[in-house]
Protein backbone atom coordinates (compact mmCIF):
# COMPACT_ATOMS: atom_id res chain seq x y z
CA UNK A 1 0.00 0.00 0.00
CA UNK A 2 1.45 3.42 -1.37
CA UNK A 3 1.88 5.94 1.70
CA UNK A 4 -1.42 8.14 2.43
CA UNK A 5 -0.39 11.79 1.03
CA UNK A 6 -2.58 14.64 1.68
CA UNK A 7 -2.62 18.26 1.37
CA UNK A 8 -3.05 20.29 4.59
CA UNK A 9 -3.37 24.53 4.35
CA UNK A 10 -2.14 26.96 7.06
CA UNK A 11 -1.68 30.67 7.10
CA UNK A 12 0.50 32.85 9.30
CA UNK A 13 -1.02 34.31 12.54
CA UNK A 14 -1.71 37.72 10.91
CA UNK A 15 -5.00 38.49 9.73
CA UNK A 16 -4.04 40.81 6.97
CA UNK A 17 -2.79 38.76 3.50
CA UNK A 18 0.21 40.48 1.75
CA UNK A 19 -0.62 39.88 -2.54
CA UNK A 20 2.69 40.46 -3.89
CA UNK A 21 2.12 40.82 -8.00
CA UNK A 22 4.95 39.80 -10.30
CA UNK A 23 6.25 42.68 -11.61
CA UNK A 24 6.93 44.27 -7.67
CA UNK A 25 8.74 41.06 -6.49
CA UNK A 26 12.59 41.26 -6.02
CA UNK A 27 13.65 37.64 -6.07
CA UNK A 28 17.74 37.08 -4.46
CA UNK A 29 19.29 33.80 -4.58
CA UNK A 30 22.02 32.87 -2.73
CA UNK A 31 24.56 31.48 -5.09
CA UNK A 32 26.73 28.71 -3.20
CA UNK A 33 29.88 27.82 -4.23
CA UNK A 34 33.28 25.55 -3.21
CA UNK A 35 36.89 25.69 -4.55
CA UNK A 36 36.05 28.21 -7.18
CA UNK A 37 33.04 26.00 -8.38
CA UNK A 38 29.34 26.91 -8.68
CA UNK A 39 27.09 24.43 -6.60
CA UNK A 40 24.66 23.02 -8.88
CA UNK A 41 21.99 23.07 -5.90
CA UNK A 42 22.06 26.61 -6.64
CA UNK A 43 20.77 26.53 -9.88
CA UNK A 44 17.44 24.74 -8.93
CA UNK A 45 17.23 27.63 -6.68
CA UNK A 46 17.39 29.97 -9.60
CA UNK A 47 14.57 28.29 -11.32
CA UNK A 48 12.37 29.03 -8.24
CA UNK A 49 13.35 32.81 -7.98
CA UNK A 50 12.31 32.63 -11.68
CA UNK A 51 9.35 31.61 -11.38
CA UNK A 52 8.32 34.21 -9.14
CA UNK A 53 10.34 36.87 -10.75
CA UNK A 54 11.25 36.93 -14.81
CA UNK A 55 14.18 39.01 -13.87
CA UNK A 56 15.84 38.03 -10.77
CA UNK A 57 19.74 38.55 -9.03
CA UNK A 58 22.02 36.25 -7.33
CA UNK A 59 24.53 37.15 -4.92
CA UNK A 60 28.23 35.54 -4.23
CA UNK A 61 29.84 35.64 -0.51
CA UNK A 62 33.25 34.40 0.21
CA UNK A 63 36.71 35.77 0.77
CA UNK A 64 38.19 37.63 -2.57
CA UNK A 65 39.71 34.26 -3.91
CA UNK A 66 36.23 32.37 -3.29
CA UNK A 67 34.48 35.24 -5.32
CA UNK A 68 37.10 35.91 -8.46
CA UNK A 69 37.64 32.44 -8.53
CA UNK A 70 33.58 31.64 -9.08
CA UNK A 71 32.49 35.31 -10.78
CA UNK A 72 32.93 34.57 -14.24
CA UNK A 73 30.51 31.34 -13.70
CA UNK A 74 28.08 32.59 -12.00
CA UNK A 75 27.97 35.71 -14.39
CA UNK A 76 26.83 33.24 -17.48
CA UNK A 77 23.52 31.82 -15.16
CA UNK A 78 20.36 32.43 -18.00
CA UNK A 79 17.64 34.13 -16.06
CA UNK A 80 19.76 36.43 -13.37
CA UNK A 81 20.07 39.92 -14.37
CA UNK A 82 22.64 41.27 -11.38
CA UNK A 83 25.43 39.33 -9.22
CA UNK A 84 25.64 40.86 -6.19
CA UNK A 85 29.39 40.08 -4.36
CA UNK A 86 30.54 40.19 -1.47
CA UNK A 87 34.37 39.67 -0.57
CA UNK A 88 35.78 39.53 2.71
CA UNK A 89 38.15 37.15 4.73
CA UNK A 90 35.53 36.53 7.22
CA UNK A 91 33.33 34.76 4.50
CA UNK A 92 35.48 32.41 3.59
CA UNK A 93 33.42 29.24 4.85
CA UNK A 94 30.17 30.82 5.02
CA UNK A 95 29.86 31.07 8.49
CA UNK A 96 26.23 32.02 9.35
CA UNK A 97 27.17 34.32 12.33
CA UNK A 98 29.05 36.11 9.83
CA UNK A 99 27.56 36.46 6.55
CA UNK A 100 24.14 36.93 8.46
CA UNK A 101 24.57 40.59 9.49
CA UNK A 102 25.87 41.43 6.26
CA UNK A 103 22.45 39.87 4.52
CA UNK A 104 20.25 41.06 7.43
CA UNK A 105 21.41 45.01 6.29
CA UNK A 106 21.50 44.86 2.78
CA UNK A 107 18.31 42.66 1.85
CA UNK A 108 15.80 45.31 3.52
CA UNK A 109 18.37 48.40 1.45
CA UNK A 110 17.67 46.52 -2.23
CA UNK A 111 13.62 46.00 -0.92
CA UNK A 112 14.45 42.39 -1.98
CA UNK A 113 10.63 40.33 -1.15
CA UNK A 114 11.87 36.97 -1.54
CA UNK A 115 15.52 35.56 -0.91
CA UNK A 116 16.39 32.14 -2.02
CA UNK A 117 18.72 29.72 -1.49
CA UNK A 118 18.77 25.62 -1.78
CA UNK A 119 18.00 23.52 1.09
CA UNK A 120 21.71 22.47 1.80
CA UNK A 121 23.84 22.13 4.44
CA UNK A 122 24.47 26.31 3.61
CA UNK A 123 20.95 27.07 3.69
CA UNK A 124 20.02 25.35 6.55
CA UNK A 125 22.49 27.10 8.41
CA UNK A 126 22.28 30.54 7.32
CA UNK A 127 18.26 31.02 6.49
CA UNK A 128 16.72 30.26 10.18
CA UNK A 129 19.83 33.07 11.91
CA UNK A 130 19.02 35.18 9.21
CA UNK A 131 14.87 34.97 9.24
CA UNK A 132 15.07 35.44 12.91
CA UNK A 133 17.29 38.64 12.46
CA UNK A 134 14.41 39.63 9.70
CA UNK A 135 12.06 39.22 12.37
CA UNK A 136 10.02 37.20 9.88
CA UNK A 137 9.44 33.42 9.09
CA UNK A 138 11.47 30.73 7.47
CA UNK A 139 9.98 29.08 4.41
CA UNK A 140 12.04 25.67 4.24
CA UNK A 141 12.43 22.75 1.98
CA UNK A 142 9.83 23.71 -1.15
CA UNK A 143 8.54 21.65 -3.78
CA UNK A 144 6.52 24.63 -5.87
CA UNK A 145 5.60 28.25 -5.07
CA UNK A 146 2.60 30.75 -6.64
CA UNK A 147 3.22 33.41 -8.52
CA UNK A 148 1.44 35.74 -6.65
CA UNK A 149 4.90 35.14 -4.20
CA UNK A 150 2.90 34.24 -0.81
CA UNK A 151 1.81 30.62 -1.40
CA UNK A 152 4.30 27.65 -0.97
CA UNK A 153 4.45 24.06 -1.03
CA UNK A 154 6.61 22.10 1.30
CA UNK A 155 6.65 18.05 2.04
CA UNK A 156 6.08 17.05 5.72
CA UNK A 157 5.92 13.65 7.72
CA UNK A 158 8.96 12.59 5.52
CA UNK A 159 6.76 13.35 2.68
CA UNK A 160 3.54 11.23 3.44
CA UNK A 161 2.02 14.80 3.33
CA UNK A 162 2.01 17.95 1.81
CA UNK A 163 2.03 21.18 3.35
CA UNK A 164 0.72 25.16 1.17
CA UNK A 165 1.69 27.71 3.25
CA UNK A 166 0.23 31.01 2.54
CA UNK A 167 2.40 33.48 4.26
CA UNK A 168 0.60 36.54 5.65
CA UNK A 169 3.81 38.27 6.88
CA UNK A 170 3.10 42.10 5.17
CA UNK A 171 5.69 44.17 4.34
CA UNK A 172 8.17 41.21 5.02
CA UNK A 173 10.81 39.45 3.13
CA UNK A 174 10.40 35.96 2.34
CA UNK A 175 13.32 33.73 3.44
CA UNK A 176 12.69 30.51 1.28
CA UNK A 177 14.61 27.05 0.87
CA UNK A 178 14.38 25.14 -2.38
CA UNK A 179 13.88 21.44 -2.21
CA UNK A 180 16.36 21.34 -5.23
CA UNK A 181 15.17 17.63 -7.01
CA UNK A 182 12.01 19.74 -7.41
CA UNK A 183 13.08 22.34 -9.74
CA UNK A 184 15.20 21.98 -12.99
CA UNK A 185 18.28 23.49 -12.85
CA UNK A 186 18.80 27.01 -14.67
CA UNK A 187 21.58 26.98 -17.74
CA UNK A 188 24.39 28.19 -17.15
CA UNK A 189 26.02 29.28 -21.01
CA UNK A 190 24.60 32.51 -22.64
CA UNK A 191 23.56 34.89 -18.79
CA UNK A 192 25.45 38.09 -18.93
CA UNK A 193 24.63 39.66 -15.56
CA UNK A 194 25.95 42.89 -14.86
CA UNK A 195 28.05 42.47 -11.35
CA UNK A 196 28.01 45.15 -8.22
CA UNK A 197 29.89 44.62 -5.28
CA UNK A 198 28.51 45.18 -2.13
CA UNK A 199 30.46 46.56 1.10
CA UNK A 200 30.96 43.61 3.85
CA UNK A 201 29.53 44.59 7.02
CA UNK A 202 32.12 43.30 10.30
CA UNK A 203 30.43 40.80 13.08
CA UNK A 204 31.47 40.59 16.37
CA UNK A 205 31.03 36.41 16.66
CA UNK A 206 32.75 34.01 18.93
CA UNK A 207 32.93 31.60 15.96
CA UNK A 208 35.45 30.24 14.24
CA UNK A 209 35.95 28.07 11.55
CA UNK A 210 38.32 25.21 12.78
CA UNK A 211 39.22 22.46 9.64
CA UNK A 212 37.14 20.29 7.17
CA UNK A 213 37.19 16.90 6.52
CA UNK A 214 35.75 16.17 2.70
CA UNK A 215 35.06 12.58 0.97
CA UNK A 216 36.74 12.12 -1.93
CA UNK A 217 35.59 10.11 -4.52
CA UNK A 218 36.12 9.59 -8.26
CA UNK A 219 32.66 8.54 -8.73
CA UNK A 220 29.80 11.09 -9.42
CA UNK A 221 28.39 13.53 -6.83
CA UNK A 222 25.40 11.75 -4.95
CA UNK A 223 23.40 14.60 -4.96
CA UNK A 224 23.30 15.64 -8.60
CA UNK A 225 24.03 11.99 -10.04
CA UNK A 226 21.89 10.45 -12.14
CA UNK A 227 22.50 6.86 -11.53
CA UNK A 228 22.46 5.62 -7.86
CA UNK A 229 23.26 2.41 -5.98
CA UNK A 230 22.44 2.21 -2.74
CA UNK A 231 22.87 -0.44 0.00
CA UNK A 232 21.37 -1.20 3.31
CA UNK A 233 22.05 -2.96 6.83
CA UNK A 234 21.49 -6.43 4.78
CA UNK A 235 24.91 -6.39 3.37
CA UNK A 236 26.08 -6.86 6.91
CA UNK A 237 29.53 -5.37 6.89
CA UNK A 238 31.91 -2.70 5.70
CA UNK A 239 33.44 -4.95 3.30
CA UNK A 240 30.31 -6.44 1.78
CA UNK A 241 29.33 -3.02 0.90
CA UNK A 242 31.95 -2.08 -0.84
CA UNK A 243 33.05 -5.74 -2.26
CA UNK A 244 28.90 -5.88 -3.12
CA UNK A 245 27.93 -2.39 -4.73
CA UNK A 246 31.14 -0.74 -6.04
CA UNK A 247 31.09 -3.35 -9.13
CA UNK A 248 28.00 -2.49 -10.23
CA UNK A 249 28.16 1.16 -9.44
CA UNK A 250 30.96 1.10 -11.79
CA UNK A 251 29.38 -0.44 -14.54
CA UNK A 252 26.62 1.99 -14.50
CA UNK A 253 28.81 5.05 -13.84
CA UNK A 254 26.63 5.55 -10.68
CA UNK A 255 27.54 7.17 -7.62
CA UNK A 256 26.83 5.30 -4.17
CA UNK A 257 24.45 6.15 -1.17
CA UNK A 258 23.26 4.47 1.70
CA UNK A 259 20.55 3.99 3.91
CA UNK A 260 20.82 5.73 7.34
CA UNK A 261 21.02 2.09 8.93
CA UNK A 262 24.47 1.18 7.03
CA UNK A 263 25.59 4.38 7.93
CA UNK A 264 24.66 3.93 11.45
CA UNK A 265 26.06 0.38 11.52
CA UNK A 266 29.40 1.99 10.53
CA UNK A 267 29.19 0.45 6.65
CA UNK A 268 29.60 3.54 4.82
CA UNK A 269 30.35 7.05 5.33
CA UNK A 270 27.37 9.24 6.49
CA UNK A 271 28.33 11.39 3.09
CA UNK A 272 26.25 8.99 1.52
CA UNK A 273 23.21 8.85 3.69
CA UNK A 274 20.04 8.92 1.43
CA UNK A 275 16.76 10.05 3.37
CA UNK A 276 15.02 12.76 5.65
CA UNK A 277 18.40 12.90 7.32
CA UNK A 278 20.40 12.58 4.91
CA UNK A 279 20.87 13.80 1.34
CA UNK A 280 17.54 13.87 -0.55
CA UNK A 281 18.21 12.31 -4.52
CA UNK A 282 16.12 12.29 -7.71
CA UNK A 283 18.27 10.24 -10.29
CA UNK A 284 17.08 8.58 -13.61
CA UNK A 285 17.89 5.82 -11.85
CA UNK A 286 17.71 3.89 -8.50
CA UNK A 287 19.12 0.89 -7.21
CA UNK A 288 17.78 -0.07 -3.92
CA UNK A 289 20.35 -3.08 -2.72
CA UNK A 290 19.47 -4.76 0.69
CA UNK A 291 17.00 -1.42 2.02
CA UNK A 292 13.92 -2.68 3.61
CA UNK A 293 12.03 0.87 2.37
CA UNK A 294 11.57 2.58 5.93
CA UNK A 295 9.83 5.55 5.79
CA UNK A 296 12.72 7.96 6.16
CA UNK A 297 14.32 6.58 3.51
CA UNK A 298 12.15 6.70 1.12
CA UNK A 299 11.37 10.37 2.28
CA UNK A 300 15.02 11.22 0.33
CA UNK A 301 14.52 8.74 -2.82
CA UNK A 302 11.03 8.38 -3.56
CA UNK A 303 11.03 10.93 -6.59
CA UNK A 304 13.23 9.08 -8.61
CA UNK A 305 12.61 7.87 -11.96
CA UNK A 306 13.42 4.44 -11.81
CA UNK A 307 13.39 2.65 -9.15
CA UNK A 308 14.78 -0.94 -8.92
CA UNK A 309 14.63 -2.59 -5.28
CA UNK A 310 16.76 -6.11 -4.89
CA UNK A 311 15.21 -7.69 -0.95
CA UNK A 312 15.36 -11.35 -0.32
CA UNK A 313 12.24 -10.02 1.69
CA UNK A 314 9.18 -10.30 -0.80
CA UNK A 315 6.97 -8.21 2.18
CA UNK A 316 9.75 -5.35 2.25
CA UNK A 317 7.86 -1.56 1.88
CA UNK A 318 10.79 -0.59 -0.94
CA UNK A 319 8.87 -2.76 -3.07
CA UNK A 320 5.53 -0.51 -2.71
CA UNK A 321 7.53 2.22 -4.61
CA UNK A 322 9.37 0.46 -6.96
CA UNK A 323 9.23 0.61 -10.54
CA UNK A 324 11.19 -2.60 -10.95
CA UNK A 325 11.54 -5.33 -7.90
CA UNK A 326 13.86 -8.39 -7.06
CA UNK A 327 12.91 -11.04 -4.72
CA UNK A 328 16.53 -12.83 -4.00
CA UNK A 329 19.79 -12.86 -2.45
CA UNK A 330 21.73 -9.88 -2.73
CA UNK A 331 24.92 -11.47 -2.51
CA UNK A 332 24.43 -13.22 -5.46
CA UNK A 333 22.27 -11.07 -7.42
CA UNK A 334 24.17 -7.97 -7.36
CA UNK A 335 27.51 -9.30 -8.72
CA UNK A 336 25.91 -11.18 -11.46
CA UNK A 337 23.83 -8.03 -12.55
CA UNK A 338 27.18 -5.73 -12.25
CA UNK A 339 28.83 -8.84 -14.76
CA UNK A 340 26.02 -8.79 -17.64
CA UNK A 341 26.22 -4.79 -17.01
CA UNK A 342 29.58 -4.98 -17.77
CA UNK A 343 29.83 -7.09 -20.57
CA UNK A 344 26.93 -5.87 -22.27
CA UNK A 345 29.34 -2.75 -22.52
CA UNK A 346 32.38 -4.12 -23.62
Amino acid sequence: MLPLRSTLRFASSSSRLFSLSRRNASSLVLLEHKAGKLNDSSLSAVTAAKKLDGDAAGIVIGSKADVDGVLEQVKKIEGLSKIYTAADDAYANTIAENVTPLLAKFLPEKSITHFFAAHTAVGKNIFPRLAGALDTSMIADIIALESNGTEFTRPIYAGNAILKVNSSDKDKIKIVTVRTTSFDKAAVGSGSAAVEEITPVKAESATKFVSEELTVSSRPDLSSASKVVSGGRALKSQENFEKVLDPLADALGAAVGASRAAVDAGYADNSLQVGQTGKVVAPELYVAVGISGAIQHLAGMKESKLIVAINKDPDAPIFQVADAGLVADLFETVPELAKKISEAKA
